[in-house]
């Protein structure tokens, strides 16, 4: 029962007087009331605006009672604004009714981010104190590609987004001609253009856009999603079905990219303050042998259908790479004497993610088949970002000198070590970027299905000569901003529908 008269009142009036909801009108008036306590200056005050959006949760769901749904069962398309969304949370959203999400905090490059992508699902994640600005019922635009978050937009606002969709509709058809065509340049040099997935269910849109095979296959949802570790033929179920459906083409098999503190059934450590630079990753797969054993023999096992590759993350040092490739031999060692079949010749390759594996790479490409650049990480770790914090998101830039020169030296190592190289982040995906990659000796893309038609687009639109003027002059500016806007120009001379 609502015992401030002053709010009762405030709400009746709203309902009669502006014919509002019960439930737009309750949302309404908390949020505006949260929005009073965030703006106070005393810090306890301030956070008891949760305490609002909890009474808000518990008031809609008496009004709406059974209608009011969970993210995962879903009937009808909504937007969704809320304060988090972890990347399981993301993951279990349907593309069919989630046309798109909006959170307060996180960052582009955070693994919601990347699972959105994936999915397809256009998402703002970041955004800010915005849950106190909005209420059900009012109309918000979701610009995934600027990061912008429109609210209550006005006629001319929503006349140029509907015109931009449809633009992005009429670019979609026309790349559609590219499917089938071959990735390379015009004069002539083939290029690998691979496919990321997160799920299983991601092959058929990497075939619909001829792909070259799978070049980063994800693992992280076997764990995300589950209260218990996945067993081996949990693990091995997911592999086989993408090893069968890429029908003999490459497919690189990640282990597990997760910290302690995203999956529940491992002891978190005490004092794991800072997950980024903690317990993640190839680090977590070797404190915990017998989860990592499970994941590497589900793999092994794959082999035997296809062209397989398995991928370490995360690597820093040559004793985790040496001591990771132990535990695969002894693995292989392991199946072998039960009379299993598998790849013995299993192509076995790193992420090179971390300042100190590309100082190291001269060392790394003695031991491995192949490596994969992961921007994402290296991003972060180079110019110390943490790429999941919306109030440093500003200084996660792929087009600073620092990590561009990172990304040469890596090329150019693994070039010259006669190891194949590939690069798998999201600056891979981005047409902007297509151009420079080419120049510095790339030969091999892994992006996303939604944007392998565009690289596509530009690899067919540029030669090697052309790429390697326009990395030179990238590589002699000195900041970010000129960098992008460099790139920026030069994509609208060869694909102007590209170009932001």
């Amino acid at each position: 029962m609502l015992r401030d008269t002053r709010l009762r009142a405030e709400l009746e009036e709203m309902i009669r007087e502006r014919h509002y909801s019960p439930e737009y009108a309750v949302s309404r008036t908390l949020r505006r009331y949260a929005k009073v306590f965030q703006s106070l200056d005393s810090t306890f005050l301030a956070e008891r605006a949760v305490d609002i959006y909890d009474i808000e949760k518990r008031l809609l769901g008496h009004l709406l009672g059974q209608r009011r749904e969970a993210l995962d069962q879903l009937t009808s398309p909504v937007v969704i604004l809320a304060h988090n969304l972890t990347p399981s949370e993301t993951a279990a959203l349907d593309p069919k009714f989630v046309r798109g999400f909006v959170t307060e905090v996180g960052g582009p490059g955070s693994h919601t981010a990347i699972v959105a992508a994936g999915m397809g699902i256009p998402a703002v994640v970041g955004a800010g104190n915005l849950l106190t600005e909005v209420s059900g019922g009012e109309t918000i635009i979701i610009d995934g590609d600027q990061g912008l978050v429109v609210v209550q937009p006005d006629e001319e606002t929503v006349a140029r987004y509907r015109h931009e969709a449809e633009e992005n509709l009429s670019l979609a058809k026309r790349l559609e001609s590219l499917r089938d065509l071959a990735s390379e340049t015009i004069d002539k040099v083939r290029i690998e253009l691979l496919g990321n997935i997160e799920f299983p269910t991601e092959v058929d849109a990497c075939h619909q856009r001829g792909s070259d095979g799978i070049g980063l296959y994800r693992t992280e949802f076997l764990y995300l999603n589950a209260e218990t570790e996945p067993t081996e033929e949990v693990h091995f179920n997911a592999y086989a079905e993408v090893v069968k459906a890429m029908q003999g083409k490459p497919v690189c098999i990640r282990t597990l990219d997760l910290g302690a503190d995203k999956m529940a059934h491992l002891p978190m450590p005490d004092d794991e303050k800072n997950p980024v630079l903690g317990l993640r990753s190839i680090r977590l797969s070797l404190r915990n042998l017998e989860l990592f054993r499970t994941q590497l023999r589900a793999i092994v096992r794959a082999s035997a259908l296809g062209n397989v590759r398995v991928m370490f993350p995360l690597i820093s040092t040559l004793l985790e790479l040496r001591q990771a490739k132990m535990v695969l031999s002894d693995v292989m060692e392991d199946l072998a004497e039960s009379g299993v079949e598998f790849d013995r010749k299993l192509p076995v390759g790193m992420m090179v993610e971390v300042p100190s594996a590309v100082l190291m790479l001269d060392r790394f490409v003695h031991e491995v088949n192949f490596i994969s650049i992961g921007t994402n990480d290296l991003i972060q770790y180079t110019l110390a970002v943490d790429r999941g914090n919306k109030d440093v998101a500003s200084l996660y830039n792929a087009a600073d000198p620092a990590v561009l020169r990172q990304i040469e030296s890596s090329i150019l190592v693994s070039n010259q070590g006669g190891v194949p190289v590939n690069c798998c982040g999201q600056m891979s995906s981005s047409p902007t970027f297509t151009m420079l990659l080419l120049g510095l000796g790339l030969r091999q893309f892994s992006v996303p299905p939604g944007a392998m038609l565009e690289v596509r687009k530009v690899i067919r639109s540029v030669t090697i000569d052309q790429c390697r003027g326009v990395a030179q002059r990238a590589m002699s500016l000195e900041n970010a901003r000129e960098i992008k806007s460099f790139l920026n120009e030069e994509l609208k001379k060869v694909a102007p529908e590209l170009a932001p």
